[in-house]
């Protein structure tokens, strides 16, 4: 049977042919020694392959670049197509709320932490976030970021690039705006089962790249790092990756670095509690300042999986420390990836089919008095030890309106019994609030900053 890979392939080729018969045939009717037959074609820019992307869907070959298909082809065998629907998705920068939060999972990502450099204070935190706001909106439409861009997207389009923004507790100490601090800020809780590197926690600022391109990721990483100038030095900075889209049969759950079907348990935008469990509400309650309203609460955390003595486990055992089945996700009670957790269902022997440690029970809303969380995280592999032990894991990012009332409960109870934690380790934290989306002209952050 012919592949829908070869069908488009030979599509295209037929596409070709057709354009280059006529180019030769209009070649033959022009009148030798015009100048204006020889002169070079204007090449693609970036915007203008952008633009081609309908055309291209419906003939196989976009109509700009079948005009310069001439002269390209002499210097290269393969024609110049038109971007992909990969490389065509675009996320707005302006909403009632940031990008990246609700955005499907990206493919590649990056966290980045920074710290104002000594001296700074408000005005050049907003100077800087008005620099990070042009730039962000910028490429996430697929446009240059400005005079100084590096190039290294040129070719691509948005990829459905995300830019988000927040800001740690220290910020508002540096910024003299400690009154407009929200109290949901309050450092995070230690947990027995914590080795946080303080080097690698924290920050002033924070931000989340993701895109389904790992070049597009890079690039929009590397102009906000040039935009800090002497504002503000990189604390740290991680990368992640995720599945990318299309190379599943339909579109699927995440799975991690231990094989485990990951994020079902996630509410649902169309659930009708989603935006009270996610987002500060419109009109913020006490002790939540109104320039975060719309906005969310991240909390960020490394966790390295001790992949050596996870993968030791037989499948059975596996499934028992997670309560689900490794295969499709679906619970040890029986179901589908979606259906409910029977938690006091019994076997045979009289015992728990989801066992009292498993990690699906005790992370379970019902299990934490409704605590939720929008889990949206990023896989990580930085490097094999010398000893062959794999530094790899989660960036496990999580949003909510308070973390108080979703991440720290829930953590809580994990850190007391959760049989998940015999094999991974909390390496690094961070706890960000992170304003509502800007509106048109307005930079992120500047109903703080300006109020």
């Amino acid at each position: 049977m012919t592949s829908v890979s070869e069908t488009r392939q030979d599509h295209d080729d037929r596409n070709l042919r057709k354009v280059q018969n006529t180019q030769n045939a209009q070649a033959a009717r022009d009148v030798p020694g015009d100048a204006s037959d020889h002169a070079p074609r204007p090449a693609l820019s970036r915007r203008r392959l952008l633009g081609t992307v309908s055309a291209a869907g419906a003939t196989g070959l976009a109509l700009g670049a079948a005009a310069g298909a001439t002269g390209y082809a002499a210097r290269r065998p393969d024609p110049p197509t038109a971007l992909t629907t990969l490389g065509t998705g675009s996320v707005p920068f302006e909403g009632a709320h940031q990008p990246g939060i609700t955005t499907p999972m990206h493919a590649r990502g990056h966290l980045i932490a920074f710290d104002l450099a000594p001296g700074a204070g408000r005005k050049e935190a907003a100077a800087l976030l008005r620099r990070w706001s042009a730039s962000a909106r910028a490429i996430m439409a697929g446009e240059p970021a400005g005079g100084g861009d590096t190039g290294v997207a040129l070719d691509a389009g948005p990829s459905s690039l995300t830019v988000t923004f927040g800001f740690g507790r220290s910020f508002f100490d540096r910024t003299d705006l400690t009154d407009r601090r929200p109290a949901a800020l309050d450092p995070l809780p230690a947990f027995s089962s914590d080795h946080l590197d303080a080097r690698r926690s924290d920050g002033d600022l924070w931000i989340q790249i993701g895109s389904d391109d790992a070049l597009v990721a890079f690039h929009a990483l590397r102009a906000l790092q040039k935009d800090a100038g002497t504002a503000a030095r990189v604390r740290w900075q991680m990368n992640g990756f995720n599945r990318s889209p299309g190379a599943t049969p339909h579109p699927m759950t995440a799975r991690n670095l231990m094989g485990q079907v990951d994020g079902t348990g996630n509410p649902k935008p169309s659930e009708p509690d989603f935006d009270r469990r996610i987002f500060v509400p419109a009109k913020p309650a006490a002790g939540t300042p109104a320039w975060m309203a719309g906005g969310s609460y991240a909390v960020v955390r490394r966790i390295r999986m001790l992949l050596d003595d996870w993968e030791k486990l037989p499948l059975a055992k596996q499934e028992q420390v997670i309560g689900r089945h490794k295969s499709d996700g679906s619970p040890l009670t029986g179901g589908k990836e979606t259906s409910e957790l029977d938690l006091d269902r019994t076997g045979p022997d009289g015992r728990l089919v989801v066992p009292a440690n498993a990690h699906a029970r005790i992370s379970a809303p019902e299990a934490n008095g409704g605590a939720a969380m929008l889990r949206r995280p990023f896989s990580f592999h930085d490097g094999i030890g010398p000893d062959g032990t794999p530094d790899a894991g989660l960036l496990f990012i999580c949003w909510q309106a308070d973390p108080l009332k979703g991440f720290v409960p829930v953590q809580r109870k994990l850190d007391r019994g959760d049989a998940l934690s015999a094999f991974i380790r909390h390496e690094a934290s961070g706890l960000f609030a992170v304003p509502g989306g800007a509106g048109p002209g307005e930079y992120v952050g500047q109903r703080l900053l300006e109020s």
